[in-house]
C-alpha cells in the first residue's frame, strides 16, 4: 500500500453582530456589505474534519456526519475550495522542486482525497454550520498541503465555500471586509481583536429549534437582494457606520455601545427579511418571546444600562451576549420562562463554569422591577438547550492518535 498523508482539525462557529446578507457576485460569494462577528468557543459548537490524501484513492470522496455525498461535481462550493487549495499546493510543489529536487517532493496536488467531516451541533438550523464546516475544510487542506499563506489569504478561499466561513478562520472578533475588486481579491477576513481581548464578554445560546430551516440562507439572501428596498438602504447608509461604531465598541470594551448596535442590527436584518417579497420568517413565537424577555431585563436594570444583547442569524435560535457577572441571572430568567423538558433535563443546561454551585436554574427570584407578566411561561422544551460559552480561538489542528475520523482503510469510522 502506498503512503498516505493526513490531517485533522476543528473549527469554530462565529455569530455576527453586524450581519452579512446579500451577494453582489454569487459565484465568488462577494457580499453586498461588510460584516463583523464574534468567534465562539469550540467547547460546545465546532466542526471536525479529517482529510487524507493517497495515490491509491480512485476518486475524491466526502462524508458529512456519516453520510456520503455521491456526486461531488454538483457541489460547486466544495470544488471551489479544492481547486484553489490544490492550485496553491501545485505552486508550492514547483518551488520546492527547484529548492530540494523533484524526487524529494510529494505531489499531493495530484492525489485524490477522502474528506470526513462532523458537526457536534445541528446542520442547517441557523447555527452557522456551513461557516464552521467550510472553514474547517480549508484550514485542514492548508495543513495537509503545507501552504505558506496567511490566514487572511485562506479566508478568501473559505469565502468561496460559505461567505461567513472566512470569519471562522480567526478567533476573537473578526471583520469580513466586503472589498471592491470584481475578482474578490480584497474581500477577506481580518481579526479586530484576539480571543482574550475582552475576557468578561460571554454568550448564551438558546436552542429553539434544531430542525433544518425552511428557507436556506443562500436562497433567502438572493430573494432579499432582488426585492427589498430596505436592504439597499441598509447597504448604503446603515452598515458602513455600524462597522466603524462596532469596531470602536470592541476596542474600547464598551458593552453599552456593543449591545445596542448588536440588537439594532439583528432587528434590522430580520426587518429586511420581512421586507423581502414574498417575506421570509426566520424568527418564531419563542424567538420573539426571548426578545421581549431580554428587553424587559434591560429595562428594569437598576443602573439604567444595558445588561444583555440578543441577536438572531437566519434561524430562530437566540444568541445572548452579556458580561460574565450577568450570566447566572440571565440563565435563571430564561429557564423560568422557558423551562426544560423534564425527560431531557440533563441536556437542557450544562454548567462547565460552575456558576450555580449546585442550585437549580429557573427557581431564583426575578430581578427587582422585572414584570413577570411580560410573557407567559412557555411549554417545557420550547427552548431545547441553553449553552453557556465564551469567545474562542480559530481552527485548531489535532494530533492525537485517536483524533482521526477515518480508519486505516480511509473510510469513516462512523457511518450514519
Amino acid at each position: 500500500m502506498s503512503p498516505t498523508y493526513e490531517k485533522t482539525s476543528t473549527s469554530p462557529v462565529n455569530i455576527a453582530v453586524i450581519k452579512y446578507w446579500g451577494k453582489r457576485d454569487t459565484a465568488l460569494i462577494l457580499p453586498t456589505n461588510s460584516s463583523l462577528s464574534v468567534t465562539l468557543s469550540q467547547e460546545h459548537l465546532r466542526s471536525k474534519t479529517t482529510i487524507r490524501a493517497s495515490p491509491d484513492f480512485e476518486k475524491t470522496r466526502l462524508w458529512l456526519n456519516g453520510v456520503e455525498e455521491t456526486d461531488l461535481t454538483k457541489n460547486k462550493r466544495l470544488q471551489n475550495c479544492l481547486r484553489e487549495t490544490r492550485r496553491l499546493r501545485e505552486e508550492h510543489e514547483k518551488k520546492l522542486c527547484k529548492e530540494i529536487g523533484t524526487e524529494n517532493v510529494v505531489p499531493l496536488s495530484k492525489y485524490n482525497v477522502h474528506i470526513c467531516s462532523e458537526n457536534n451541533f445541528p446542520t442547517a438550523a441557523g447555527l452557522a454550520s456551513s461557516a464552521s464546516g467550510f472553514a474547517c475544510l480549508v484550514y485542514t487542506l492548508a495543513q495537509l498541503y503545507e501552504l505558506p499563506v496567511s490566514t487572511t489569504e485562506l479566508s478568501k478561499i473559505a469565502r468561496q465555500g460559505s461567505g461567513s466561513a472566512c470569519r471562522s478562520l480567526f478567533g476573537g472578533f473578526v471583520a469580513w471586509e466586503m472589498g471592491s475588486q470584481v475578482d474578490g481579491s480584497d474581500s477577506q477576513a481580518i481579526q479586530i481583536a484576539p480571543k482574550d481581548y475582552w475576557p468578561e464578554l460571554e454568550a448564551l445560546i438558546c436552542v429553539v429549534s434544531d430542525a433544518k430551516k425552511g428557507t436556506s440562507s443562500t436562497e433567502g439572501m438572493q430573494n432579499t437582494f432582488t426585492t427589498s428596498p430596505l436592504l439597499q438602504h441598509r447597504i448604503k447608509h446603515v452598515v458602513p457606520e455600524r462597522m466603524k461604531s462596532m469596531t470602536e465598541a470592541i476596542l474600547k470594551r464598551d458593552f453599552q455601545q456593543f449591545a445596542e448596535i448588536t440588537m439594532r442590527d439583528s432587528n434590522q436584518f430580520h426587518a429586511v427579511c420581512l421586507d423581502t417579497f414574498p417575506p421570509i420568517f426566520y424568527l418564531n413565537d419563542v424567538s420573539r418571546a426571548i426578545i421581549r424577555v431580554i428587553t424587559e431585563y434591560n429595562t428594569c436594570s437598576e443602573s439604567g444600562k444595558l445588561k444583555a444583547a440578543y441577536t438572531f442569524d437566519a434561524g430562530p435560535n437566540a444568541v445572548i451576549y452579556t458580561l460574565r457577572e450577568n450570566v447566572p441571572e440571565i440563565i435563571n430568567i430564561i429557564a423560568k420562562f422557558f423551562p426544560g423538558d423534564v425527560e431531557n433535563g440533563k441536556e437542557y443546561f450544562t454548567d462547565p463554569y460552575q456558576l450555580f454551585s449546585g442550585s437549580i436554574i429557573g427557581t431564583k427570584t426575578l430581578p427587582q422591577g422585572f414584570n413577570e407578566q411580560i410573557i407567559p411561561v412557555h411549554a417545557p422544551g420550547s427552548v431545547k438547550q441553553i449553552l453557556h460559552t465564551k469567545v474562542g480561538d480559530g481552527p485548531q489542528e489535532l494530533t492525537g492518535e485517536t483524533d482521526s475520523l477515518l480508519n486505516e482503510h480511509g473510510w469513516p469510522k462512523r457511518l450514519a
